[in-house]
């Protein structure tokens, strides 16, 4: 009979579950996010509770097999919320803890081969994010931006943005996943929010953002549109450049928002 493993979807959680494999020695196992579990009479369903002291012990534990490459590929495939991924992540931390050599680079297994692909689409989002991350000053002086990016990047750009401005109180909010990241000029913080409709709506945004921050988004439209020179327009490179996708980031690319409430 086939072991399934449910847990809360976190990577503390899908480390507890490979805590579980090795501590009872799980042999056929199947590792399913709790909500995407579909029970099934002929397997042996067990719910993983995520516990910190078990989830560090594993991580920590990896050290000893896995570079710090191969780690932090792991932790960016698990990111990518793809199908599947948490049992292709089971299958090499358990060919790691075999080998005496690091398999990060070992392309002639499928699964490795996809986890590194994965890893290449993670990054780029990742960095896609970075540049095309908006912030929008609000009334009570908190920089504030939203995204919904196709990965869970958001715990990769923390970093990132944290050095970047360091002296400024912000907050990048995942609508997708309904999580955020704010940092309060000392430390960053994961932060759950009720968001009015109103965040996502530019035409309302006067209701929230500070008046020089409108102000500031309509001198920038206005360079933009000058600065661009129509016959040397090339949409097909711009685009490749600046996917559509992300078009809703930015202020240049939003419909006027000139005497709007």
């Amino acid at each position: 009979m086939r072991t399934i493993l449910t847990y809360d979807q976190t990577f503390e959680g899908f480390l507890c579950c490979i805590f579980q494999c090795y501590e009872q020695k799980l042999k056929d196992v199947r590792i399913v996010g709790n909500s995407l579990n579909s029970e099934n009479f002929f397997d042996d369903l067990h719910d993983v509770t995520t516990e910190a002291h078990k989830a560090r012990r594993v991580w920590l534990g990896l050290d000893q097999s896995f570079s710090k490459k191969g780690k932090r590929a792991l932790y960016k495939a698990f990111l990518s919320e793809r199908p599947e991924i948490e049992n292709i992540l089971l299958h090499y931390i358990r060919r790691q803890l075999k080998s005496s050599e690091h398999i990060d680079s070992d392309f002639t297994d499928p699964k490795i081969l996809h986890i590194a692909k994965v890893v290449k689409m993670v990054d780029r989002e990742k960095h896609r994010m970075d540049a095309f991350v908006r912030f929008r000053l609000t009334r009570d002086g908190l920089y504030f931006a939203t995204v919904e990016p196709d990965f869970n990047v958001l715990p990769l750009n923390a970093e990132h943005f944290k050095k970047r401005y360091a002296d400024q109180r912000w907050l990048i909010y995942d609508l997708k996943r309904n999580y955020g990241v704010y940092y309060n000029l000392e430390e960053v913080a994961y932060v759950q929010l009720h968001l009015s409709k109103n965040v996502t709506d530019h035409t309302k945004q006067g209701l929230y953002v500070a008046p020089e921050e409108l102000a500031f988004q309509e001198l920038w439209k206005n360079y933009f549109n000058s600065t661009n020179i129509e016959s040397r327009k090339n949409m097909r490179l711009h685009v490749q450049h600046v996917p559509k996708r992300y078009w809703k980031y930015l202020s240049e690319k939003l419909p006027d928002f000139k005497n709007k409430k």
